[in-house]
Formats: structure tokens, sequence, C-alpha cells
């Protein structure tokens, strides 16, 4: 009996391993494509500022809503039809030179304050730390965030909402709670999309490293927005 259960036992440790390995190969795979995601970013931004796109979209806020919406879902949709194959990650870089494009219009914003590059550096900051802060309590913490999801979700849909709604209703009160309360919510969702990978829940790294990304994008341009209406000086 015992040379019967052997070879299950060496099995068991074996999937073990193997989970392990995945799951510590998904979790490096999506900080190096997080990493790489950061320089398209910076890039569309560039392009934006530098080409006066900035402008026309501070200009038109209800086109250029229609256009991050359409843009947005649109390669979102496309990134995870192909996120098990090269189309993916490109897709994935193209997504994010479109989301520092969209950024432009914010920075030109806040740049055009006496203090605004001060101000960008400590939205960097401050959204580096949340993102330490979350991935430590992510990775060290026996509690399963994951019931949080469809709460946060739903928070989501209305900032959403709301983010459109005052697109019309221009209210500067309405604007602050929703950039306060999408710090707040973006930052949950960051501890969740962490911990599932962390935990090897989910074992695509496009789809990890577009989740995470979308929760360091909204954490730094809404601390952004905050820092911008609260701490910057006017020239």
């Amino acid at each position: 009996m015992s040379d019967f259960r052997q070879p299950i036992t060496g099995h068991g440790n074996y999937g073990t391993a193997n989970a392990l390995a995945v799951r510590n190969r998904v979790l490096r795979n999506t900080y190096w494509l997080l990493a790489l995601s950061l320089v398209p970013t910076v890039l569309g931004a560039l392009v934006g500022l530098t080409s006066g796109i900035n402008q026309i979209f501070a200009g038109s806020p209800g086109i250029t809503a229609m256009v991050f919406l359409a843009g947005a879902f649109g390669l979102m949709f496309l990134i995870e039809k192909n996120k098990n194959n090269a189309a993916g990650v490109a897709l994935l870089l193209a997504f994010t030179f479109f989301m520092g494009l969209m950024l432009s219009r914010l920075l030109g914003f806040v740049l055009g304050m006496a203090n605004g590059a001060q101000l960008i550096m400590f939205a960097f900051g401050g959204t580096a730390v949340v993102f330490g802060a979350m991935a430590s309590v992510a990775s060290t913490t026996k509690r399963d965030f994951s019931g949080m999801q469809k709460f946060l979700f739903m928070g989501v849909i209305i900032l959403l909402v709301a983010s459109v709604a005052n697109i019309f209703l221009q209210l500067p009160a309405l604007m602050l709670t929703v950039s306060v309360m999408a710090i707040g919510i973006f930052s949950a969702l960051l501890l969740v999309d962490l911990q599932r990978v962390i935990n090897g829940g989910e074992t695509n790294y496009v789809s990890a490293t577009l989740a995470i990304y979308l929760d360091v994008y909204n954490i730094f341009s809404n601390l952004l927005m905050l820092l911008g209406i609260f701490g910057g000086d006017r020239e």
C-alpha cells in the first residue's frame, strides 16, 4: 500500500510546485508589463501636450467624453479578445498610449499653474505610496478581499454615470465628490486585483496588467485633480 501511495503524494507536490511557478510567472510578467505600459502613457501625454490636442479636448468636453468612452471600451474589448496572443500585449500598449493622450487635458490644466510640475510629482508619489501599501497588504494578509469586487464594480458604474452627468451639470461639488470616491474605490480595487494575481486567481498577465493599470491610472488622475484644485498656484 505504501508503494501505491507514494506516486500520488509526489504528483500532488509536483502540482503544487507547478501552480506556484505559474503564479510567480504571472506576477512577474504583470509587474514588468505594468512598468512597460508607463512608457506609452508618457508618450501619449507628451503628444497631447505638444500637438495641442489637450486644448481641443478642453474646449469640447462632451465630444472628448464620447471619444474617451468609445476608445477606452473598444480597446479593452479587443485586449480581452486577444489576451492569449502577442496582439494582446500590442493592444494593451496602444491602450496605454491612448490613455496618456486623454490624460493630457488634465496635465495641461495643472501645468498651467506655477507649481504644476510639483503637483504632478506629488500625485505620482502619492500613487506610488498607495500602490506600495496595497501590494504589501495583498501579499501579507490572509483575509480574502474578493467579496468586495461586486460592490466596488457598482461603485465604478456610479462614478461613470456621475462623471458623464457632470459634463452637462458642471457642478464643482459633484466633481470633488467623484474624485474623492474614485480614489477610495480604485485603491480598494487595486488591493483586490493585486491579491487575485498574488493568490493565483488570475492566470493571464495581460488581463492582470489591464486591471491594475486602470486602478493606478484612476488613482493618479483623480489625485492630481484634487491637488490641482486645492494646491494649485495660479500664475
